[in-house]
């Protein structure tokens, strides 16, 4: 393990990943940049080594087990190993989600990026974290996963989604799963509700910044040895499950 903590940050070519990116790496962290698209990917890299960070390029496609596999392998020669896995890619899918009318073509791709796709890397990359002095999974989730939110009428938690808001909450299960396995691992791991955001997958219709959005990731990448684990956090605090 190289002396400078490495954090992978997936989905980072933009938005709310850039900004937990750019946000480590002002920390003096080193950044390995997941993204499988090469271009953004290329860009977002450029960007943030203009601003000074130490980052560097992990081909990843989070639905792919192979290309993950080969992204541990980026991780563990350019990285030094990793101390904090931040799964931050995630997708809406298509706008019609309606429980009576959904593709269910769309349901299972939402579910193979939002939740095995995170089951994919976690698993991947839980040998270099298990040897870090201080490691930290979070899980990018959404108030849109919270039953207690979707149930109460004063909560506006947006439209009627029958593959986006339960892939999040399943998420938010897998959280607490993992948590209860890794216990006295000293591996924390949360899931954290960014806020709403103006992100491509809004439409940029969002009320925070994607560096607004960042805070919660940033926060429980950073956590102390004896922080929460298998929690569901915002910047006001826990998030009802």
């Amino acid at each position: 393990m190289s002396e400078k903590r490495t954090a992978l940050v997936t989905g980072a070519n933009k938005g709310i990943g850039f900004e937990t990116a750019r946000g480590l790496g002002a920390l003096g962290w080193k950044i390995g940049v997941g993204a499988r698209d090469d271009q953004r990917r290329r860009e977002a890299v450029a960007r943030l080594r203009e601003e000074g960070v130490d980052a560097f390029e992990v081909p990843l496609d989070v639905t792919d087990t192979d290309s993950v596999m080969r992204a541990a392998e980026i991780v563990e020669r350019q990285g030094g190993g990793l101390d904090v896995l931040v799964n931050n890619a995630g997708i809406v899918g298509d706008l019609d989600q309606m429980p009576t009318s959904v593709d269910l073509d769309v349901f299972t791709g939402v579910l193979d990026t939002n939740v095995l796709g995170v089951v994919r890397v976690t698993n991947a990359m839980l040998p270099m974290l298990r040897r870090s002095p201080a490691p930290r999974i979070v899980n990018v989730s959404s108030s849109a996963g919270s039953l207690t939110r979707q149930q109460d009428p004063q909560e506006n938690t947006g439209p009627i989604a029958v593959a986006y808001s339960p892939s999040k909450t399943l998420l938010n299960a897998v959280t607490v799963q993992y948590a209860r396995e890794l216990e006295g691992s000293g591996i924390l791991i949360n899931a954290v509700c960014p806020g709403f955001v103006a992100t491509d997958l809004n439409g940029h219709r969002g009320t925070k910044t994607p560096q607004e959005g960042a805070v919660s990731s940033i926060r429980a990448a950073t956590l102390p040895d004896d922080g929460p684990t298998g929690t569901f956090f915002d910047v006001d605090g826990v998030v009802p499950w």
